[in-house]
């Protein structure tokens, strides 16, 4: 994903629902945050996430990594319990690229965990291609899991036994391991050999960097519904997706120039046991789920910001939290998931 990580890295030097038993989500909520680190379970070294929560206080604009966003730290938490959304972003990417969604959920009712991934993210690519990265991602949002229920100022307010996954981009694929997904690694070998100027999954010409041997796919049985946006799946067919026993909602752009359609997104609609909707985005590309840019980055950085004609990002961002808000107050409150449309339907 070289080409992802380099407009990544582009966009940051330039600076440029819960279910809530008792009430429907006032009005008045506002956005706080919080800073967690915990231990990388890779290394035991220390790595972070931003925990976004609903308050009653009043809101401010805070600057983090450049980016403006409406969040407030450390503000006041808002009385309740929330389901708690763990966000998982791309390859050599930040979660801050998707602030808008992140507090729009949170204004609807949910605990949001933004983690940065070590080794794959916008200042430290250092497991970009290897397998400890493939599988180390899944480790490190299930260890964000257990550090934002340990939190003390966090934990009175999380329900734990609501908790989703959204994963964008590679964070899908991340997603999907979570749920339990196995990867085959000669799919993408195969794919690769018959694709080889895909430049962004094929930077490693199929191969990954053999870094631990220690490592396996590790599910995590908290992990209730995902969230994927124009997933990373080249490595899943319906075999190794079978034990995918959570709802799924599932975006993509049909102009996607990052990640083949029929080989990520579509197959995954097709052959994951559980999938809620399948929403296909005429026009959009692979950057649309980032957040809406100004006009100074519009100018600034065009292959991130701006979209095709007839693409408004700003809809697709409304209807996207509306979808998900709605998708998430169901799914994590069900006890059971009957009536889900499979796979095969």
């Amino acid at each position: 994903m070289m080409r992802l990580c380099a407009n990544i890295l582009m966009c940051m030097a330039l600076g440029l629902i819960s279910v809530q038993a008792w009430a429907a989500p006032p009005a008045h909520w506002s956005v706080g945050f919080h800073r967690l680190t915990f231990l990388d379970p890779l290394d035991h070294q220390p790595m972070q996430a931003l925990a976004f929560y609903p308050s009653n206080q009043r809101e401010q604009v805070t600057r983090i990594e450049n980016y403006k966003v409406e969040a407030t730290e450390d503000a006041r938490i808002a009385m309740g319990r929330y389901p708690m959304l763990m966000l998982s972003h791309g390859n050599a990417g930040t979660p801050l690229a998707l602030h808008d969604l992140i507090t729009s959920l949170t204004r609807k009712g949910f605990v949001v965990v933004a983690v940065y991934h070590p080794g794959d993210n916008w200042k430290d690519h250092s497991r970009l291609g290897a397998v400890s990265n493939l599988y180390g991602r899944p480790l490190q949002i299930s260890q964000a899991i257990t550090s934002a229920l340990a939190e003390p100022m966090l934990s009175p307010f999380i329900d734990p036994a609501q908790i989703g996954v959204i994963g964008y981009s590679a964070g899908g694929e991340t997603a999907l391991i979570l749920s339990g997904a196995r990867p085959n690694l000669d799919r993408l070998r195969k794919y690769c050999a018959e694709f080889p100027h895909d430049a962004d999954a094929c930077q490693t010409h199929g191969e990954l960097l053999v870094d631990r041997d220690d490592l396996h796919p590790a599910a995590d049985a908290r992990v209730k519904a995902l969230l994927l946006m124009a997933p990373l799946g080249l490595m899943f067919n319906r075999e190794t997706l079978s034990q995918v026993h959570v709802p799924t909602l599932i975006y993509s752009g049909d102009s996607d120039k990052l990640l083949a359609l029929d080989k990520n997104a579509a197959a995954l609609a097709r052959k994951l046991p559980m999938v809620s909707d399948y929403k296909l985005l005429a026009g959009a590309g692979h950057f649309v789920f980032m957040a809406p840019c100004d006009d100074e980055q519009k100018a600034a950085m065009p292959g991130l910001c701006n979209d095709a004609d007839g693409v408004n990002r700003e809809d697709i961002h409304r209807d996207l939290v509306r979808q998900a808000g709605h998708f998430f107050s169901q799914t994590l409150s069900e006890p059971s998931h009957a009536g889900m449309q499979t796979a095969d339907q």
